[in-house]
């Protein structure tokens, strides 16, 4: 059984020679085996008489061996072990195993006493293991050193003798670290950390092998050009690490038979040493046992990743002559032995008493419960990583350059573009595998009459190029026509990268809401380390708050390439995913409209740094219908290729155009603030709103006098509004007092950001005493009395103006958001969610506001919105801005309409002198009257987009 199992091991290891190296190899192997084999027949009949002679020959050839590598070895990788005659070599290191095994057994079996055998022993391990630590080939002076100190226990040594070994062995364990060379601390480095990143050393080997057991078959290999590749991958494939390749190529329950061949053959040299019928023969046979056991649990072990990888080969399996022919030698040496029965007796004595082998049972119990449990490591590699090996295995051979997906479109609430990618590419990279068109002159002179340029110029580009540069560029910018030609051709070893560029075709009018798409800057790519280089992303605006929903799934095609790198072979192309589409609940009309409104009012004054803005917002759901931006941008800037100068001198315009205003642009209130103070007057009655109080035409306070813009006489609360009276609001905040006023504002959601779907929207700022404070200020009684008019510490964008003025008419707070569904045209669009709305707490009181809001247009400071088909209600404010020439104001108007149940709140803030065209209530005014126009239409869209 022993010889069948043996036999099994060479028979596996020549399968995977030529499978990996080819038949050559396998053949080399075989006659080598074939000799093996023959001595193993014939060495059974040899006697134990015989064996003193053949050890001391053994031993000293061995030991001579090892001398002549060191004067005049073959060096590789690091080590000199060989010795060389033309094409062979030979390992004298392996032979010393043998000799030392010879040497030990019949030094430990002889009938001298216990300290000169000991001593005997020591010398005979001392001189081989010497020799090879220098070389230097630490794991097989282990090896030495393990089979060694196994056969003086198994000679019944004295254990007091042995500890002192083992002691003193453990004392020079750390000058042993200095003997170490650099791959070998590299081999153990990477097993204590865990290394493999590094495509070579021996932590990608423990990866590669990993990667072969874990994602080969049960039985089998699967043929072709991917498993060959694969295979170059395990480095060391027919010697270290053959158990790896024996499963990569022939299946899991190959590497489990050569596994249970070893357990046979050790089990059967074990139980040989126990039939035995000389000490001399139960030693060397047990001692082979132990030797092979190790090797074969080192092997497996450092092939798992579970012990480092010592270097040590799979006995009989991995390649090499010399250890193939001793250890078959040494096979036949031991069946041989333990038939022979003409030495001595194995009973002696009680004074000189030899028995069987001591601990050679429990021995080779521990190795055998080593490799199963090794075995059961590999066979859960497989089960619970296999995939992910698998996986690892196509990633680490392939090469794939990205193919860009399209970004999905951004349409209206009609479905008009907005934002717009095309379906087939305008233009397109032409790129060539030099390693792949090198070869095949009929596939470059195909593809230089599609490109237009001579085969001898591309042949020269190709030509110039290492062996594995994986592309060259031979047409930066190819057209439609010649990217559709060349996509029709399927040229292997040629890739076409499409470039699709971003399409913005509204102009100014949605610049600032749409923002632009670009390549990832490198805070970006530190934000989401999965994206690639050079990939296109939001940068601003809607694009960058969508991006995930809009830039799709990039496609890539690979290539096949070697270890070294070397393209091989064309890979798989996996096609682009488009983005989804986004549809938005903006008008484009309304959205021109007010565009073009904010720009002639900014024109009619003289301030190139003024800014304007417009929102029209559904209060009942928080759709936006339009949010427009003075000054703006055009997106489209940034679609096609631009000079650095253009796009700093638009970074540096006046009026911030890349600011989206509406959002963005925080602004003193003035009296629009007044429907916050006016609600927190209702709430807590500081002033019963049905009271008339005399105002006039300034308010005085500690001494300072606040100014009323013209003169009033007595007003209550709905008067005051409908007029704006400032005297009247400076009294109502005083008596109010500043924490009413704040607590109002912040349930209206003054002082924080709306919630829209937009990047960098702005939260303003509400001050209150706690906070001037903080900020190292101080509040007045004076703070309170601005505060009543939108002045002083704060500041808002013209969304929460528009969305303090939907709660104040509708009683709900609602979230504005311009996103209404995605999908695509296959798939059908799903409505996005929806944040809900929040009753305000004072809802049922705000009566008497609303009345105010609604007389501002039927007989105060709104009447120029009296003619509208549809009653209005509205507010108008002026407020003094510090960053503003004298003479210019923030002017503002906030309206809705209808004014009894409201579907549309429309805010315009324009900066400048607020007179003739620069008026923001002659922007709202428009933006109310085409809502009005096209109300019909407008409505006739749904919320939400269903799914088809």
């Amino acid at each position: 059984m022993a010889a069948a199992a043996a036999v099994v091991l060479v028979a596996l290891g020549i399968a995977n020679l030529s499978a990996v190296d080819g038949p050559a190899t396998a053949i080399r192997q075989t006659v080598v085996a074939a000799i093996g084999l023959l001595l193993l027949v014939r060495l059974r009949r040899i006697r134990a008489t015989q064996l003193e002679v053949a050890s001391l020959v053994i031993y000293a050839c061995s030991v001579l061996g090892l001398g002549a590598v060191v004067v005049a070895g073959v060096s590789a990788n690091g080590a000199t072990r060989w010795i060389g005659w033309d094409r062979f070599s030979f390992q004298p290191s392996e032979l010393a195993k043998l000799g030392l095994l010879l040497a030990l057994s019949v030094a430990l079996g002889g009938a001298r006493r216990d300290g000169r055998r000991f001593a005997t022993g020591l010398a005979l391990i001392a001189v081989p293991a010497l020799l090879t630590v220098s070389q230097p080939d630490l794991s097989t002076t282990t090896l030495m050193v393990v089979a060694g100190g196994a056969m003086l226990v198994f000679g019944r040594v004295p254990a007091r003798m042995l500890l002192l070994v083992v002691a003193s062995g453990l004392a020079a364990a750390p000058a042993m670290i200095g003997l170490l060379r650099p791959y070998q601390m590299q081999r153990m480095g990477s097993f204590l950390v865990g290394a493999h990143q590094a495509p070579s050393g021996p932590g990608w080997a423990v990866q590669q092998a990993r990667i072969a057991i874990g994602s080969s078959a049960i039985v089998g290999r699967s043929s072709g050009e991917l498993t060959d590749l694969l295979a170059r991958y395990l480095p060391e494939r027919h010697t270290d690490l053959a158990l790896a390749s024996v499963v990569e190529q022939y299946g899991l329950l190959a590497g489990a038979l050569a596994v249970l061949a070893s357990l046979i053959l050790t089990w059967r040299l074990v139980l040989g040493a126990r039939e035995a019928r000389t000490v001399t023969g139960a030693l060397f046979t047990v001692g082979l046992a132990v030797l092979f056991g190790s090797e074969v649990a080192i092997s497996v072990g450092g092939n798992l990743g579970l012990l480092p990888l010592a270097g040590v080969p799979f006995p009989l399996l991995s390649f090499g002559g010399t250890a193939l022919l001793v250890h078959l030698t040494a096979i036949g040496l031991a069946l041989g032995l333990r038939r022979d029965g003409t030495q001595r007796p194995l009973w002696r004595p009680p004074r000189l008493h030899r028995t069987r082998p001591r601990l050679a049972r429990a021995v080779t119990s521990g190795l055998t419960a080593v490799l199963l449990v090794f075995t059961a490591y590999g066979a859960d590699l497989w089960r619970m990583r296999g995939a992910e090996l698998a996986e690892a295995a196509h990633e680490q051979m392939t090469r794939c350059i990205r193919l860009p997906a399209p970004r999905g479109q951004i349409t209206d609430r009609h479905g008009t573009a907005l934002a717009t990618t095309g379906s087939a590419p305008e233009h397109a990279k032409v790129l060539a595998v030099p390693a792949l068109l090198r070869d095949h002159p009929a596939v470059l002179e195909r593809l230089a009459g599609v490109i237009g340029r001579r085969v001898a110029e591309i042949g020269a580009l190709l030509g110039s190029a290492s062996p594995a540069t994986l592309w060259v560029t031979v047409m930066d910018d190819a057209g439609a026509d010649v990217a559709g030609a060349l996509a029709a051709a399927h040229l292997d070893g040629v890739i076409l990268v499409p470039t699709r560029r971003r399409e913005y075709p509204t102009g100014l009018a949605l610049g600032p809401l749409l923002g632009y798409a670009g390549i990832a800057t490198p805070s970006e790519v530190q934000r989401d380390p999965d994206l690639p280089p050079g990939e296109i992303v939001g940068r601003s605006g809607l694009e960058q708050h969508y991006d995930a929903v809009l830039r799709g799934r990039n496609g890539a095609q690979c290539v096949y390439v070697t270890p070294a790198g070397v393209p091989v072979a064309m890979g798989p192309r996996r096609e682009p995913v488009p983005g989804a589409d986004l549809r938005l609940s903006i008008d484009l009309g309304l959205q021109r409209l007010l565009t073009d409104d904010l720009a002639r009012a900014l024109r009619a004054q003289s301030n190139p740094r003024a800014i304007g803005a417009a929102v029209a917002m559904d209060p009942r759901n928080g759709q936006v219908l339009a949010m427009a931006s003075a000054p703006a941008f055009d997106s489209a800037v940034f679609g096609r290729p631009q000079g650095a100068e253009a796009l700093r001198t638009l970074a540096t315009a006046p009026g911030n155009p890349m600011l989206e205003h509406a959002s963005q642009a925080a602004l003193p209130p003035g009296s629009t603030f007044k429907l916050v103070v006016g609600a927190a007057d209702v709430v807590h009655r500081a002033i019963p709103p049905e009271a008339v109080v005399p105002t006039g035409a300034a308010y005085t306070l500690g001494g300072h006098t606040f100014h009323n813009w013209k003169p009033m006489g007595a007003m209550n609360l709905v008067q005051s509004l409908a007029w704006s009276n400032d005297v009247y609001f400076y009294q109502l905040a005083n008596l109010l007092g500043a924490e009413h006023i704040i607590d109002t504002a912040r349930a209206l959601g003054v002082g924080s950001r709306t919630g829209i779907d937009l990047p960098a929207e702005s939260s303003g700022y509400l001050g209150s005493p706690l906070s001037e404070r903080a900020r190292g200020g101080r509040w007045y009684g004076g703070s309170t009395v601005i505060l009543g008019i939108g002045q002083g510490p704060l500041q808002v964008t013209p969304l929460q103006v528009t969305r303090w003025t939907a709660a104040v008419t509708t009683g709900m707070l609602v979230t504005p958001r311009l996103a209404l569904a995605t999908g695509t045209d296959l798939s059908g669009h799903f409505a996005l969610p929806v944040a809900p709305s929040v009753r305000i707490p004072f809802a049922e009181t705000l009566g008497p506001v609303r009345e105010g809001m609604r007389a501002a247009v039927t007989g105060g400071t709104a009447t120029a919105l009296a003619g509208l088909p549809f009653p209005v209600a509205a507010k108008t404010g002026t407020a003094q801005d510090g960053g503003l020439q004298a003479g210019h104001y923030d002017n503002w108007i906030t309206a809705v309409v209808p004014a009894r149940e409201p579907e549309l709140v429309v805010t315009a803030v324009v900066q400048g002198p607020g007179t003739g065209a620069n008026s923001a209530t002659s922007v709202a005014l428009a933006g109310l009257r085409h809502y009005l126009d096209q109300r019909p239409r407008i409505l006739a869209t749904a919320p939400t987009v269903l799914v088809r």
